[in-house]
């Protein structure tokens, strides 16, 4: 029965690309943004669990 569904849908077989491209740009993206990050953004980050009175103001964000 899903294969008459699916087969009645025009164009049905550009999903899986659309898809699979969606895949590849999103973990591209988050390759490049790993690359990117700033390492004051890291450091924060990596130090928030071990804080016990950390701020509500970003300190890695201050300019």
């Amino acid at each position: 029965m899903q294969k008459e569904i699916l087969s009645s849908i025009e164009n049905v077989e550009i999903y899986p690309i659309i898809s699979l491209i969606i895949f590849v740009l999103f973990f591209v993206g988050m390759g490049w943004w790993v690359f990117r990050v700033d390492t004051k953004y890291i450091d924060h980050m990596k130090s928030l669990p071990v804080d016990g009175d950390h701020q509500k103001k970003d300190d890695h964000e201050e300019k």
